[in-house]
């Protein structure tokens, strides 16, 4: 039995789903379910294509081949899945709506942009840009969640070592990566670690909020802001890596160039 990561009827409806939308079809000398099984351990146990061709009985140049064509279609279907339900924000989301604490305080708020580290398999001689205080490499996450703590939208595949802004900056100036900026009046909650910008509310600088004059104002926004945080934390089942982390961001090269990681469209 491989280790796919999912049940069975899991991933047949997920295969049925790439082979009717997306066009998956079986080739002369592997099928279609086992293009997406080979695809699906790989990402699942990171093993390399000489483990898959013992594994598979398959050629290394046919494995690297599918793996590829599935990854093409699986990063079509993330597009189409990872999106906002209405992309216009016409409407107070409920949770905000329904709840005196944050209405009307927040009826403009459309989610929350936060970043996490996760964990990247590389090859050793590309791993420095990646490792950080934990000594493992990880690449730095970018993502949106709604108040249905549904993601939006997903950007990986950058070093741990690039800043929070570098990412954000190139998701929502590139037209390739689809990034919905917040309508006129509307906007997302973000940290300290992303730009101060009309549409993106984060904490405003120079003021001590944990002050008893602000004590209840700040909770509020904690309480949102924590609840996407913590969203995020648990579908990639880990905790954050610690503040001090984001001290070393200061000294990181912003030229750094984002890496096609295979697992980026598959968060």
């Amino acid at each position: 039995m491989i280790n796919i990561r999912m049940s069975k009827m899991v991933f047949t409806s997920l295969l049925r789903v790439l082979e009717t939308r997306y066009n998956l079809q079986t080739s002369r000398n592997i099928s279609s379910s086992e293009m997406l099984g080979i695809f699906l351990y790989i990402l699942g146990t990171g093993a390399k294509v000489s483990q898959c061709r013992e594994r598979f009985q398959k050629s290394g140049s046919t494995i690297s081949q599918h793996f590829a064509v599935v990854l093409e279609k699986v990063s079509r279907m993330a597009t189409d899945l990872i999106a906002p339900e209405d992309p216009f924000f016409s409407s107070i989301p409920e949770q905000i709506r329904n709840d005196s604490r944050y209405m009307p305080h927040f009826k403009d708020c459309i989610g929350a942009i936060d970043g996490t580290h996760i964990a990247a398999i590389l090859p050793p001689n590309e791993q420095i840009p990646y490792i950080g205080r934990k000594g493992i490499p990880t690449q730095n996450v970018m993502v949106v969640c709604d108040f249905n703590m549904c993601f939006t939208f997903v950007m990986a595949g950058w070093e741990r070592t690039t800043r929070d802004t570098r990412i954000f900056l190139d998701a929502s100036r590139d037209s390739k990566y689809k990034f919905l900026h917040p309508p006129n009046g509307k906007y997302y909650l973000v940290d300290s670690g992303y730009p101060q910008m009309k549409g993106y509310l984060g904490p405003y600088r120079g003021h001590r909020y944990h002050l008893p004059d602000f004590h209840r104002d700040f909770m509020e926004y904690e309480d949102i802001n924590s609840a996407y945080e913590n969203n995020i934390d648990s579908e990639n089942g880990h905790g954050r890596e610690s503040d001090d982390d984001d001290d070393d961001d200061d000294d990181s090269d912003d030229d750094g160039k984002s890496n096609n990681l295979s697992v980026q469209m598959l968060l």
